[in-house]
């Protein structure tokens, strides 16, 4: 490696030798950039610890490249290719000029087929199609970044998932093949397997330094966590935005079948076949209905079939600086999936950052546009090309509040959190019950499950009176705010009676208020992020939050199938009418509840739009007192209690 500084100009250019960097030091302020095609133009250039932008996206070079794989998920006795389109800085055919990989993996690039979901009605056929619930892919793909670091010298591409566009295999949602698929690509760039151009030529990347990021939402940033996981050599970072650490814990939860939010009835099966769009689709026929044999919606045991999708624990393999991103509001890929990779990248000693956010299934790109960039930009030029720009050594976490502002801390929950114990407390007449730091025993509580009837929503209305459908659990008005900050679980002393295995918890907060929705509306301000390029593909629409005035938010909520009170790989039988001891976790929260609001626990059985739905009629009767819930509060939040 070499490099040079331009004779009192402060601003670093890195020649076209540079094959890999790692101790760069940051720039100082210099004069203006160097524009495309002037002298030193074809050099990547950095200033105040940025790489600028130099280079023509307009005349950048683009390839095909169809890469083997270790895979063979269609049995065909071939390795499958996963095909990968790429562009770069036309200097890197022209100078010799090397450069590091920003790549995209996904199986949605060709689109998804509309395919029927299971039926979640208990006892009825009936399946639901994709077609009115289907996939925003404008929102997936968000598609900038060509215009913003293919001219601060990066190459950027896009790869198909196997079995989807114009790769082979099998689509196999999310198990050990796909792993290999999204390996393969940083193992091509790094000159370690076989590719082709779509002619049949042999290709290499001879332009490449072997440095690879990855970037992506939703399923598209489940796949830089899936490479990682595989400890491959040369993948330096990556940004999973809404990506899943363990399918377990996007299509169940605590031993039950449990919807993401949106796609009620859609399983691993559902997913493969809908992203089945490579040529030949017929081929998998086996290999999916191998999936949907597997998958177990009777039961929702973890099994093989989720261990074989479960990432957490090759954390300790992860080579790649994680920037992990979530929307405190998502339901669809449930938050759960990014604390627990966090906090397992953690214990591997994985540099790494988090940033949540107050949107939905969403990126915070739109709205929060140039903290973002200035942010990612950072991670990708101090991993990649090794400029020391101190993205490291600033706050670990960025989380927006309901306001839409935003906090930076050391680390999430935010230091000082504690866990606290509040009784579920039977009321003076029986329901509503209160909750209370000190627990008070009573006489049992009991609700019959709606089943289908109901939704969660029109449970949790009308909490001061009783509701033969569900039991709540009411603090006093706050004195001061308390934030829920972690983790927050229930453990109950109850019994059920019926065909409903399920036990559901939701954390709400009572108070009139206006709310975010976790839905984002444009506000008619154009945001410009790219250089180089012409200003129609250099704006972007800044969004805000949009709002709701209404009496209650669910901060949290959680589930647990009771016949998998002790394990969730294990159903043991229900004895009706017997006391069992039940805890399970609710998904993370990150939540101020306000001075005068009240903080609730409301038990149901079925929630309607996210577990499977029994006939109406199970009895469930929980012994108060002895039953709590276990809320992280942040530093002060105990006393605001008393």
């Amino acid at each position: 490696m070499r490099r040079r500084r331009t004779r009192g100009a402060g601003v670093i250019t890195l020649t076209a030798a540079l094959v890999a960097t790692t101790a760069l030091p940051a720039a100082a302020a210099g004069p203006t950039r160097p524009e495309p095609g002037s002298p030193g133009a074809h050099r990547v250039t950095v200033r105040n610890g940025e790489t600028q932008p130099v280079f023509s996206r307009a005349d950048a070079v683009t390839q095909t490249v169809n890469i083997e794989t270790t895979a063979d998920s269609d049995r065909d006795g071939v390795r499958d290719r996963v095909q990968m389109r790429i562009m770069r800085p036309k200097e890197t055919g022209t100078t010799g000029l090397k450069v590091p990989t920003i790549l995209e993996p996904s199986p949605y690039w060709a689109g998804i087929k509309d395919v029927p979901n299971h039926p979640v009605d208990i006892g009825d056929a009936r399946a639901r199609s994709l077609t009115s619930t289907k996939r925003n892919l404008a929102e997936i793909f968000p598609g900038y970044y060509d215009n913003y670091f293919l001219p601060r010298g990066y190459a950027v591409a896009d790869l198909d998932s196997i079995g989807t566009g114009g790769s082979t295999g099998c689509p196999t949602s999310g198990d050990r093949s796909e792993q290999a698929g999204a390996r393969a690509a940083v193992d091509w760039l790094n000159g370690r397997v076989r590719g082709w151009a779509p002619d049949g030529t042999p290709v290499k990347a001879t332009w490449s330094t072997g440095n690879v990021g990855m970037i992506g939402q939703s399923y598209d940033g489940t796949l830089p966590n899936m490479a990682a996981g595989t400890g491959v050599e040369g993948l330096k970072a990556i940004v999973p935005i809404a990506g899943i650490s363990s399918w377990y814990d996007y299509y169940r939860a605590g031993g039950g079948v449990v919807a993401p939010g949106g796609f009620q009835g859609e399983d691993l099966d559902v997913l493969a076949k809908a992203v089945l769009t490579r040529k030949d689709p017929e081929v998998c026929a086996k290999v999916i209905d191998g999936i949907e044999a597997a998958q177990d919606r009777e039961t929702g045991d973890y099994s093989k079939v989720w261990a074989d999708r479960d990432y957490v624990g090759q954390a300790r393999r992860v080579r790649a600086a994680v920037m992990v991103v979530h929307g405190l509001n998502d339901w669809n890929v449930k938050i759960k999936n990014s604390v627990q990779w966090w906090n397992a990248l953690k214990d591997a000693g994985v540099p790494r950052k988090l940033w949540l956010h107050q949107g939905n299934h969403s990126t915070p790109f739109r709205w929060r546009v140039e903290e973002w960039l200035r942010q990612t930009l950072h991670w990708f030029d101090r991993y990649l090309y090794g400029i020391r720009n101190g993205i490291e050594k600033e706050p670990r976490v960025d989380v927006e509040h309901a306001d839409g502002t935003w906090e930076t801390a050391k680390d999430w929950p935010v230091p000082g959190t504690r866990t606290v114990p509040l009784g579920l407390n039977a009321g003076p007449s029986g329901q509503p019950g209160t909750l209370g730091l000190r627990p008070r025993h009573g006489a049992a509580q009991s609700f019959t499950d709606a089943g289908r009837t109901r939704t969660a929503e029109q449970l949790l209305a009308d909490e001061d009176q009783a509701d033969p459908n569900r039991l709540a659990y009411l603090t006093e008005p706050l004195r001061e705010p308390v934030r829920v900050d972690g983790v927050p679980s229930v453990s109950l002393r109850a019994s059920l009676d019926g065909r409903s295995p399920y036990l559901t918890a939701l954390l709400v907060d009572y108070g009139t208020d206006t709310r975010p929705t976790g839905a984002r509306v444009n506000t008619g301000q154009e945001v410009c992020y790219g250089e180089s390029v012409p200003a129609d593909s250099g704006c972007t629409i800044r969004q805000a939050l949009a709002t709701e005035t209404a009496p209650y938010k669910i901060i949290t909520r959680g589930w647990l199938d009771a016949r998998n009170r002790h394990d969730f790989s294990r159903t043991e039988p229900v004895e009706p009418g017997r006391t069992y001891g039940f805890r399970w976790n609710l998904e993370p929260a990150d939540y101020v509840v306000k001075a005068g609001h009240r903080l609730g626990v409301i038990l149901l059985s079925t929630d309607y739009d996210y577990t499977l739905r029994y006939p109406a009629g199970t009895e469930v009767t929980v012994q108060p007192g002895v039953s709590r819930v276990m809320l992280p509060l942040a530093r002060g939040g105990r006393e605001a209690l008393r």
